[in-house]
This record gives C-alpha cells, sequence and structure tokens, in this order.
C-alpha cells in the first residue's frame, strides 16, 4: 500500500517554514534556525492532557514523549481523565515540578482559564493543542487541525454520494459544550449546506436527532442503539470523530441496517477508520493526525524556550476529507493511530 503524501515531507513543510494558517487569522511565525534532534537543551517539557482513554491521545502523547526526548529534555505527563477539578490540579502539580513549559489539551474551554493564568505567573509559557481554549487564557499559540474545514470538505463529499437524496442524518456528538465538536458539526453542516444549494439549487438536509458519545468507542455504541430504536429511517449517520463511528457501527451492523445508513466522520483520520473505508462500509472522514500535531507542539515548543516570540493565535494542520479515492495516499499500515 503506498503512503503517498509523505509525512515527512508535510512536517519538514509546516515545522521549518512557518505552518499555514488561513485568511483572517493571526501573522505567520516567523522563520527560525531548525533545533535538531539529540541536541541537549536543558529543558523540561509538561504535558496536561484531557484524557488519555483514547487511541489517539495516546498516539499522540508517544509522539511528545518521543521528540522531547530526542532533543535531550525531560518529560513529566499527567492525565486528567475527563475531569475538570482533576486537570486543574493537574497543571499545579506540573507547575511545581518546575517544567519549562506546558503543552496543555483543556478539557473545559473556560476551567483551565485560571490554569494558564498560574502558569504565566511562574513564567512558564502555554501551548494549547486539539482542544480550544477561553481568549481570556495566557497561551503563545493554539496546534490543532482545521476543524472547520475539514468539516466542510466531509460535508461536501456526502452530499456528492447522496445523489440528490434527502439526508436525514443522526449526529454523534463527544460532550456538552466542547469546541471542537461544535466547529466539527458546524463545518460538515455548512459544507452539505452550500453544496447543495451550489449543485440542487435547494438544500435537503434534515437532522433528526444528536447523541453524545464521549469521544469513545463504547460511547459511539451505546449512542448508536438508543438512536436506531427511536429514528429507525434515518439515512446517514454523522459523527464528531472516527472512534464513536466506529462503535456506531457495530450497533448499525448488529441491526441489520449497514446497507442503508452511510457512515461519516468530521475527523480524526484514524487507521481502522482508513480500512473500513478501503471496504467501502465506512464512507468518509476528516484528517487529524496526531503525530503531525506532537510533532509540531515540540518543534513549536522548542522555538519558544530558545527566544523566538512571534506566533499566531492558531496553528492547523493541513485539511483534507479521505474517502475511497484517495485513502491509499493517507493510509501507513504500521501508523500508532
Amino acid at each position: 500500500m503506498k503512503h503517498g503524501r509523505s509525512w515527512l515531507c508535510i512536517a519538514m513543510m509546516f515545522l521549518m517554514a512557518g505552518c499555514h494558517s488561513p485568511a483572517g487569522d493571526s501573522r505567520q511565525p516567523g522563520t527560525s534556525p531548525s533545533i535538531p534532534a539529540g541536541e541537549d537543551l536543558s529543558f523540561t517539557i509538561g504535558l496536561s492532557n484531557k484524557t488519555l482513554n483514547a487511541p489517539y491521545f495516546m498516539a499522540q502523547l508517544k509522539v511528545i514523549e518521543e521528540e522531547v526526548k530526542k532533543r535531550g529534555m525531560e518529560f513529566i505527563y499527567i492525565d486528567a481523565q475527563d475531569d475538570i477539578l482533576r486537570q486543574v490540579a493537574n497543571v499545579e502539580d506540573l507547575l511545581a515540578r518546575d517544567i519549562d513549559l506546558l503543552i496543555l489539551n483543556p478539557l473545559d474551554p473556560h476551567a483551565l482559564v485560571m490554569a494558564t493564568k498560574s502558569a504565566s505567573r511562574a513564567g512558564v509559557p502555554v501551548i494549547i493543542i486539539d482542544s480550544s481554549i477561553d481568549p481570556e487564557a495566557d497561551f503563545v499559540t493554539t496546534i490543532q487541525s482545521n476543524n472547520l474545514r475539514n468539516g466542510e470538505l466531509v460535508g461536501e463529499w456526502l452530499v456528492t454520494q447522496m445523489r440528490g437524496r434527502r439526508i436525514r442524518a443522526a449526529l454523534l456528538s463527544g460532550a456538552q459544550g466542547n469546541p471542537v465538536g461544535k466547529e466539527r458539526r458546524q463545518g460538515v453542516f455548512r459544507g452539505i449546506i452550500e453544496e447543495q444549494l451550489r449543485t440542487l439549487g435547494d438544500t435537503r438536509f434534515d437532522l433528526t436527532v444528536q447523541g453524545w458519545g464521549n469521544w469513545t468507542y463504547e460511547g459511539g455504541l451505546t449512542a448508536m442503539e438508543d438512536i436506531l430504536v427511536a429514528h429507525p429511517d434515518i439515512n446517514v449517520l454523522i459523527s464528531e470523530q472516527d472512534a464513536m463511528a466506529l462503535g456506531a457501527m457495530q450497533a448499525i451492523r448488529e441491526a441489520g441496517k449497514q446497507d442503508e445508513i452511510l457512515i461519516v466522520a468530521a475527523a480524526d483520520g484514524q487507521k481502522e477508520a482508513f480500512e473500513m473505508i478501503m471496504k467501502g462500509e465506512y464512507g468518509a472522514t476528516g484528517l487529524n493526525d496526531p503525530r503531525l500535531i506532537g510533532e509540531m507542539a515540540v518543534n513549536i515548543a522548542v522555538r519558544i524556550l530558545t527566544g523566538e516570540t512571534d506566533f499566531p493565535a492558531v496553528i492547523y494542520t493541513p485539511a483534507a476529507c479521505i474517502h475511497q479515492g484517495n485513502v491509499d495516499e493517507y493510509y501507513n499500515p504500521d501508523a500508532i493511530f
């Protein structure tokens, strides 16, 4: 299987030449010399992750740890286990352990604001990854996939597959109040509506139900079982990420509806989802690569710690809709996610 668009090429393009930021975002970060892997920088990087209860976050943790240690730095991480109060305490713990920089994936965009201010008072810069945080927080930059654009591309692709049929969709969301989930679903809806207006001249889209899967396979399975009982006539499932969609797929199979419901996800590009796409059992997903985000986070961390200050508020990884026609370009059987 070919790997197509080499992740090495993408990483080099984004890590060394400055990352693409869509129009309307803050200016590009200035370029700086690459910091060689293996050079002892004598810094300690702390990671506070909202959860490790998903393959995506485990893969991201592994990449960040590898990249930090390649540069001779120390690494400390703490898992908040989906508990806001625990994550606030985790940040204080990391600061007490004299970290030099904090990488933070916040569970809640508001509850972690004061934690970032504590870091700022301690002279510890903060990088936000994956999730978004309230603008009142103290942080250098946010590194994440382009959730809105990924969703748009998936929504546009979905319309082409429905061939004019009315969409009766169920939405599978991660967690209430989560800004990433909100961006992902709004992107899909916008893509659907704009593509239908462009090609059909009207909109044929019903959202019949929203279920909550808490970003897990098991949550997606349970939520989908309930959805199928209450709404047996749906013909599309829109999930905010792959893990929940894969769980929902099990429920759909058990109900004998695998030929009736088209499954799409706004993100993540999980290896198992790619394999289902290859088989024609899963429609499409958006690109959210934990390796690229992890590599970018450590690279930006090193640039901050060695004196660079010129960064945009948000740095996006490339957006893409992966479907059966292009999945070979993205699938890597050796990927950790």
